[in-house]
């Protein structure tokens, strides 16, 4: 699934000459957290967000440090913290270089720029200008329009139980040919072995996620593969 198919858009921007307290109200107003900065052509130059907020000398929370560290620092690290928190222009305030994504990146590299650079949006480009902007909340209602679909099976039993298979066998932590399923009404009985407790849990999942599953039974049996000793399935 690409960006473009989940963003938000159009998204609310501001300019980078805007009053911080009006970039504030925007925010609140909107419900949102964060927004992009664009120059008067719609040039992303930055993004404002919560974070960049909160230490702010209105409200008594600007960076206080110890003065051998201030020392060690030097007086260009004062004066930018300075700037940060008492500033009241949107451009003095904001991040610089924003991470971007196009309309067709895929989800998947979306989230992992979220994970890498701890941020919690995206503005999407097209042609440098921003269309729209991934959120995690716009991840979230991915995932609910995603398990918004009717669990139809065609084949019935016989094809849950075909899928299953395919899909346990599809895996690596998944023991090969240890693992059987039966399938009666919708009802899922997992027996077989299983050499790490964890597979039991991962083989259920994979079970309960089958399209026509209406439950599962677990009857699988963890082998200890050093020893030889094992344990009966969960009553």
């Amino acid at each position: 699934m690409e960006a473009r198919l989940v963003m938000t858009s159009p998204t609310i921007t501001i300019s980078p000459d805007v009053p911080v307290r009006e970039a504030i109200s925007t925010m609140l107003r909107a419900h949102v957290s964060g927004l992009p900065v664009v120059n008067a052509d719609g040039t992303l130059v930055g993004m404002l967000s919560e974070g960049d907020l909160l230490r702010r000398a209105e409200i008594g929370t600007e960076k206080q440090r110890p003065k051998w560290l201030d020392f060690l620092l030097g007086p260009g690290r004062s004066a930018a913290d300075y700037v940060q928190s008492h500033s009241r222009r949107v451009a003095d305030v904001m991040t610089d270089e924003p991470i971007s994504v196009n309309e067709e990146t895929s989800l998947e590299e979306v989230v992992a720029l979220m994970e890498k650079r701890r941020i919690k949006r995206l503005p999407v480009l097209r042609d440098n200008r921003v269309v729209g902007i991934v959120t995690r909340a716009d991840l979230l209602r991915a995932f609910l329009n995603a398990t918004e679909a009717v669990d139809i099976v065609k084949g019935g039993d016989d094809e849950i139980g075909r899928g299953l298979i395919a899909e346990i066998d599809a895996h690596n932590w998944a023991p090969p040919g240890a693992i059987h399923v039966a399938v009666h009404d919708g009802h899922v009985t997992l027996s077989g072995t299983i050499f790490d407790e964890r597979e039991r849990d991962a083989i259920r999942v994979c079970a309960e996620n089958r399209p026509g599953v209406r439950g599962v039974t677990d009857q699988l049996v963890w082998v200890d593969p050093t020893n030889g000793s094992f344990m009966a399935p969960p009553l």
